[in-house]
C-alpha cells in the first residue's frame, strides 16, 4: 500500500452531506481541472456502471479517448479512474495525490478535512486534465444533487434507473430520491433517463422545464428491443449484448442515445459496425458476470437490482439453482433476504459473511441456513455440481468483488 492509499484509509468514514462548498473550494485551488474536457454525468439507483462501460466501449471502438470514473471499486482502488479501460498507473496515483493532499493544506484552514470519495474525485478531475481526454465519464457516488461530483457541468446528464436505496441519505420515497437524481441537470444542457416510474419520470421533466434542459426519455424517445435501437434520427439492428440479463438492453439504450448524442454534438461520424462490436464487446464485472463451472456472480445490493436478478433466474429453465448471498448489516439485508425467498421459493438459498467489519453473520439470521466460509462453499459447490446446477453469488459489492478475486486466483492456480 502506497503512502496516498493510506491516506486515503486515513479517510474512510469521513462523509459530509452538509454541501458542496468544500469541493467548489478545492476544484478551484486546482484550477478547475474539469473545465477542460467534455463530460457525461451519470447517476441512477441501478445500472449506472453498466450504462458507463457500454458508453466507455462505444467511445473506444470510435479511437475517442476516454476518462471513466467509477465505484466502487473490484480489485484496486486504480481501476475507478481508467483511461480506455486502463487504470491509473502507481506513479500518477501517487503523484496526482500528492497534488491534492498539498492543496488540502491551504483548503483546510478555511474548511474540514477532505472525505476518501472527495480525494479520489478531485484526482480523477486532474488526470483527466493532464490525459486531454476527448469526454470523461463521471459516475455519481450518492444521489446527486448533493454528490461531491455534483461540482462539474456535465455536457449530457444520465439517470439510468431510480429505486429505492441509500433512503437515510436519499429520501424515503420514490419522488424523493429522483429529485436528487435529477439535481444533476444543468442549465441549457441535455439529459437522457431511462425507463423511470411515472413520478420520478414527472420530476426529471419538471426539472428539465425548469433548466431548459433538452430532455429524452426511454420508451418515448429511444428504446432496444429485440436486438434493435429505436430513435427518430437512427434505428440499428441486428445487435447482441455481451452482458446478460434483458434489463441490459435498458441500459444499453439509454448508453447508446447519450453517445449519438454526444458524437453529435461533436460532429464525430458514428459508424454503425463498430457500434455492434463496442455492444457486443462490453464487459463490466461483477455483475452477471460468469465463471466457470456454473457460477454467476452479481451486485445486487438492494431490492431494485435484486428484482432483476430473480428475472434472470426465471429464464434458467430447467436448471437447479443455489444462491449465495452476503451483505453488510446498514443495508435492508432482510428485505432482501424476504424477497429473495417469497419470489424464488424453489432456490436453495444460503447466507454468508465476508472480511468487512460491517458484514452481515450468523447471529443476523433468523430461518436461513448459514455459510460460516463462502470459499469452502464455493469449492464445494465447483467439485460437485453437473451441467445442471447453477451458483449465483448476490449481494453487497464488496461481497462481490471479494469472492471475485477469490475466483481469479483459483483461475490462476
Amino acid at each position: 500500500m502506497n503512502e496516498i492509499e493510506m491516506w486515503l484509509e486515513s479517510r474512510i468514514g469521513l462523509n459530509f452531506r452538509s454541501g458542496l462548498e468544500r469541493m467548489r473550494q478545492a476544484i478551484s485551488l486546482l484550477d478547475h481541472p474539469e473545465e477542460n474536457y467534455p463530460i457525461i454525468h451519470v447517476t441512477g439507483t441501478n445500472g449506472k456502471g453498466s450504462t458507463i462501460a457500454f458508453m466507455s466501449q462505444l467511445f473506444v471502438q470510435h479511437e475517442k479517448k476516454v476518462g471513466t470514473f467509477t465505484s466502487p471499486h473490484m480489485a484496486s482502488v486504480h481501476d475507478r479512474i481508467c483511461i480506455n479501460h486502463e487504470p491509473i498507473s502507481d506513479e500518477d496515483f501517487v503523484r496526482l495525490g500528492r497534488q491534492v493532499r498539498k492543496m488540502e493544506r491551504q483548503l483546510r484552514q478555511t474548511h474540514a478535512p477532505l472525505s476518501y470519495f472527495e480525494i479520489l474525485t478531485l484526482m480523477a478531475l486532474l488526470y483527466f486534465k493532464e490525459e486531454q481526454v476527448d469526454v470523461a465519464l463521471i459516475e455519481v457516488g450518492i444521489g446527486g444533487l448533493l454528490d461531491t461530483t455534483n461540482v462539474v457541468a456535465g455536457d449530457i446528464a444520465v439517470v439510468t434507473s431510480v429505486g429505492l436505496d441509500h433512503q437515510e441519505t436519499l429520501g424515503d420515497s420514490i419522488a424523493a430520491i429522483a429529485e436528487q437524481k435529477a439535481g444533476i441537470f444543468k442549465e441549457k444542457k441535455v439529459a437522457v433517463i431511462g425507463p423511470l416510474a411515472e413520478e420520478a419520470r414527472r420530476i426529471c421533466e419538471l426539472r428539465a422545464k425548469k433548466l431548459d434542459v433538452v430532455l429524452y426519455e426511454y420508451g418515448r424517445d429511444f428504446s432496444f428491443s429485440k436486438g434493435q435501437f429505436f430513435s427518430p434520427d437512427v434505428n440499428i439492428p441486428h445487435l447482441k449484448l455481451s452482458l446478460a440479463g434483458t434489463y441490459q438492453e435498458e441500459n444499453a439504450a439509454v448508453a447508446l442515445q447519450s453517445f449519438l448524442l454526444f458524437m453529435g454534438q461533436h460532429s464525430w461520424q458514428v459508424q454503425i459496425e463498430l457500434v455492434r462490436k463496442a455492444l457486443q464487446e462490453t464487459h463490466w464485472a461483477g455483475r452477471l458476470e460468469y465463471f466457470e463451472r456454473g457460477i454467476y456472480l452479481d451486485g445486487a445490493h438492494n431490492l431494485p437490482a435484486l428484482s432483476r436478478l430473480v428475472e434472470f433466474i426465471r429464464q434458467q429453465e430447467r436448471k437447479e439453482i443455489f444462491l449465495l448471498f452476503g451483505a453488510l448489516k446498514r443495508k435492508n439485508y432482510q428485505g432482501m433476504l424476504s424477497y429473495l425467498k417469497q419470489e424464488l421459493p424453489h432456490v436453495q438459498l444460503f447466507v454468508t459473511t465476508f472480511e468487512d467489519d460491517g458484514a452481515i453473520d450468523k447471529q443476523n439470521l433468523t430461518t436461513e441456513t448459514y455459510v460460516s466460509s463462502y470459499r469452502e462453499f464455493i469449492e464445494q459447490f465447483i467439485k460437485n455440481s453437473t451441467d445442471n446446477q447453477l451458483l449465483f453469488v448476490t449481494g453487497s459489492l464488496y461481497f462481490i468483488a471479494e469472492v471475485r478475486a477469490f475466483l481469479l486466483e483459483k483461475e490462476i492456480d
